[in-house]
């Protein structure tokens, strides 16, 4: 079977998407000529739900705090978390798209829609030395221009410095190794868990669903639930509220 031989390590909710396609297709394509549901001969995973990924708060909080990262990765760390914004979003944003008096800025969601993201004081403070009193260009860069074999599109180009825009496999690839004394399984984490451990962390404090979604940019319910799961800390902290010892 093509699946087991081309795809043999997709997780599953990938493998079931997949799926899903090749069903569709011999849907349409039974309607022209005679097919086999080919999707019947492949069995569904079951897909399970990581309710770890969203980092503590207190693993965050001493991640930002460093002393030891360059102001480019730190005000990106501290960008992702509070805007609960998808790293490419982040990555894509120009100076002029920067609000910074009302601590905001334009991207282009997934999909091509045009939205506002949001932060708070922490980026606040440091977007101002990141740009160190630039105009144009892309807000996150790399530490050194590129080779002449390399060049990237004039968008991507910074035109003070000749920089060129900060990859999302390069801002990926640096957060894993400064997260790994971080991570307690050594690996450390992604950017993607930025996101996800601001909108578990807000859904703990209360945040309500029309809200976590006007801020993370989600379409539906479902997928926003994916990411609104009380971590283990949240869940100790509430029982130890209701403890009746701790009443009396």
């Amino acid at each position: 079977m093509v699946f087991t031989t081309v795809w043999p390590h997709l997780a599953a909710r990938t493998w079931n998407r997949h799926r899903s396609a090749v069903r569709s297709f011999t849907t349409w394509a039974a309607a022209c000529w005679p097919t086999a549901d080919l999707a019947a001969l492949v069995e569904r995973r079951k897909e399970t739900t990581d309710r770890t990924k969203a980092i503590a708060r207190y693993r965050i909080a001493a991640l930002l705090a460093r002393r030891d990262t360059a102001i480019r990765d730190k005000t990106l760390w501290q960008l992702a978390y509070e805007s609960a914004a998808r790293a490419q979003e982040i990555l894509g944003l120009d100076v002029p798209d920067l609000d910074l008096a009302n601590k905001r800025a334009r991207v282009v969601r997934k999909g091509g829609d045009t939205a506002f993201i949001f932060w708070q004081s922490g980026t606040a403070r440091l977007l101002p030395r990141l740009l160190a009193g630039s105009t144009c260009g892309p807000v996150f860069v790399t530490d050194r221009r590129p080779g002449p074999g390399r060049t990237p599109a004039s968008a991507d180009l910074c035109p003070d410095t000749g920089r060129a825009r900060l990859s999302y496999e390069r801002a990926e690839y640096l957060f894993k190794q400064v997260t790994k004394r971080h991570d307690p399984s050594g690996q450390g984490f992604t950017l993607h868990q930025l996101r996800h451990s601001r909108l578990t962390h807000l859904g703990e404090d209360g945040w309500s669903a029309p809200m976590l979604m006007a801020l993370s940019g989600h379409q539906n319910l479902r997928t926003l639930g994916i990411y609104v799961n009380p971590g283990p800390e949240a869940i100790a902290a509430a029982l130890a509220k209701q403890d009746p010892a701790r009443r009396r």
